[in-house]
């Protein structure tokens, strides 16, 4: 109530009506060590109901994480510890950003999928070296988001263990009563998908004791405890009220929550029996924290090879050869870059053993199965092949969630216009710079027959335009090759690689420059003369062949250079010398070609350059009949470039 209220904004009435559930949880059940925050084996706890942030971050303070009481004054203010949502990497203790509802419950499914999958890596007849449970909080309007259904729906399939949610149930959402839009069976809805359902009184300390045990007890499937609860429990006037939901109480009805409570009215007040039992329990749970230190310790002095693959798993290094077994696949023949791509997944699968992966239900086209390796299946969780199903929404939260969690590094992929369903976990993945990747494939209008509703258009600019995601549009397989080490490298953030459906010419890297400088984001790859370029041909991917075979016919009236620019944010990471070099600023005779919108080329074709790309939809048609349609060809190319 306090945060809340010296914030003058907030959400108190959830942290106030989950206190009860939350105080059992962490003094009896949750395994933690507020002194060792990043222990492999401790319990995930994740507040999918993000807005109630106070109530995290009460119990992150109580329980002896760097978050001092001051802090907790400091709700929601700027450079704080404790802003409006949870933030991972901000706040010590918090596993997960949340506050988009429902993605920290498919975060969730994730960290328990991981440790399952984890688990059954690493466990011995000695020890079980991973052995924890992930416990997330979660409100009506999470179970209202269409991410809930995807979600749980794989989790219940899947039969993940040691998952479990508690559906704060208190029937208010920001409008009023829940019955204003929402009416589905909870209890009904989660035994479809094969979830073991518990219900409980929140506020009866004895039953949620009861319930919690229960809940742990079920190992083979998820659980969910539908928890009855009121919104600002124990505020006379304001109890089971929308208003409690997004504002504060106000004054008078903290003070007299405070005196029906019995609490002394200061501001903040935490009674030293509170700080006794949190600080016992800490002090119990690093002794448990050290207890398993020692059992892996003796397990790996006795199986070196497993601490040798646990290292694996934590460090994830690079072989130093990789690259070039990468760039070895490569061969003459034409090939579409997503089937390159494929190509190289079978080579980073024996390589990487830490890798796993899958795709939406499409991984027959994506190319996005390791072909010697097992799938994750109901029950079974020692696979690296992971089918997430008609799901792309769920696939890149629990992506995240597998990637916060630790252990693996984790790709998804599904046709690129139906990145617009991953789009907000793509975005949290930004927010939170986790290193996952995305294998977006028939990456634009060269999908051909499949019309218009498959093929992207807007979605190259629209995800260059968010901050901290890197995009790579590889030009053939050999860039395809570098593209996939750049995205292995990159590991403060999410990468795109954008791959296509038709083939592609293979560049003969013994006459052009080597594949590796796509880790520069653009290059230089052919000029007609030497000199200063009179021309520039930018372009990206499958424009990139185009461009080669158009300039070969300017080079006639024009000294013309082609750059190939899979990346901009690659490219603008880099000096401003190098950049300069690459785009002499004196050329101002540019033309960008990319099969997509034309929107932001204008940064590196200028105002006196130009743009051939596609800023209407696309047709249903071959391919072919395509490109000609829309102008991507030599002798259009050829055209446009002249009137420079």
């Amino acid at each position: 109530m306090d945060g809340v209220q010296a914030a003058n904004s907030g959400h108190p009435g959830m942290p106030m009506g989950m206190a009860d559930v939350s105080a059992v949880l962490w003094l009896k059940y949750l395994k933690q060590s507020p002194a060792q925050p990043h222990w492999a084996d401790r319990d995930r706890f994740v507040l999918s109901a993000g807005h109630g942030s106070m109530l995290l971050y009460s119990l992150l303070h109580l329980a002896g994480y760097k978050l001092p009481l001051e802090e907790l004054k400091r709700f929601r203010q700027l450079g704080s510890l404790t802003p409006g949502h949870p933030e991972y990497g901000h706040t010590d203790g918090v596993e997960t950003t949340t506050g988009p509802l429902s993605q920290g419950l498919a975060n969730a499914v994730g960290m328990a999928l991981a440790e399952q999958m984890m688990a059954a890596r690493f466990n011995t007849p000695e020890a079980r070296l991973v052995d924890h449970y992930t416990y997330v909080i979660s409100g009506d309007g999470c179970l209202m988001e269409g991410l809930s259904h995807e979600a749980c729906s794989l989790a219940g399939h899947l039969r993940i263990g040691k998952l479990i949610l508690f559906y704060d149930s208190n029937r208010i959402t920001i409008e009023g009563s829940t019955s204003l839009a929402y009416s589905d069976n909870v209890r009904q809805r989660f035994e479809s998908y094969g979830w073991h359902v518990l219900e409980m009184d929140g506020h009866n300390l004895e039953e949620i004791d009861r319930t919690i045990a229960a809940a742990r007890a079920v190992l083979d499937r998820p659980v969910i405890v539908i928890t009855h609860t009121h919104i600002a429990h124990g505020a006379p006037h304001l109890h089971d009220s929308h208003k409690a939901h997004g504002e504060p109480l106000g004054a008078d009805e903290i003070k007299a929550t405070k005196e029906a409570l019995a609490m002394p009215a200061e501001a903040f007040h935490v009674p030293e029996a509170v700080r006794a039992l949190f600080a016992a329990r800490a002090r119990e749970m690093h002794s448990a924290c050290a207890a398993w230190e020692q059992r892996r310790a003796a397990v790996f002095a006795a199986h070196p090879e497993l601490a040798a693959s646990w290292e694996s798993f934590q460090k994830q290094a690079l072989p130093a050869d990789l690259g070039a077994k990468l760039a070895a696949l490569c061969d003459a023949k034409p090939i579409a870059t997503r089937s390159a791509s494929g190509k190289m997944i079978q080579t980073l699968a024996a390589e990487l053993p830490w890798l796993v992966g899958g795709s939406a239900d499409l991984a027959p086209s994506t190319k996005t199965l390791m072909d010697k390796q097992a799938s994750v299946k109901p029950g079974e969780f020692a696979g690296r092949n992971l089918h997430f199903g008609i799901r792309e929404h769920a696939m890149a939260a629990i992506m995240n969630g597998m990637t916060l969690h630790g252990g693996f590094r984790v790709y998804g992929a599904t046709f690129f216009v139906f990145s617009d369903y991953c789009r907000p976990s793509v975005r949290l993945a930004a927010i939170m710079s986790l290193p996952v990747i995305y294998v977006f494939t028939h990456d634009s209008f060269y999908v051909g027959e499949d019309g218009p509703t498959h093929e992207p258009v807007e979605h190259t600019a629209s995800f260059r335009c968010m901050p901290n995601v890197s995009v790579i549009r590889p030009a053939d397989a050999t860039e395809t090759a570098a593209a996939w080490l750049a995205a292995l490298r990159h590991a403060t953030g999410p990468t795109l690689l954008l791959l296509t459906r038709q083939n592609l010419p293979v560049l003969d890297r013994t006459k052009f420059p080597p594949a590796a400088m796509l880790e520069k984001g653009a290059y230089t790859l052919w000029q007609s003369a030497p000199g200063a370029p009179e021309m520039i041909l930018i372009a990206s991917g499958s424009e990139v062949s185009l461009a080669l075979d158009a300039a070969k016919v300017l080079a006639a009236d024009t000294r013309v250079r082609v750059v190939s620019m899979p990346s901009w944010d690659i490219f603008e990471r880099q000096t401003a010398d190098y950049k300069n070099e690459a785009l002499p600023p004196a050329c101002t005779r540019r033309l960008s070609i990319e099969a997509g919108c034309t929107f932001g080329w204008e940064r590196y074709t200028g105002t006196r350059g130009k743009q051939l790309g596609l800023d209407h939809f696309g047709l249903s048609g071959p391919y072919e009949k395509l490109a000609e349609k829309f102008g991507f060809t030599v002798a259009n190319v050829v055209k446009v470039a002249k009137t420079l």
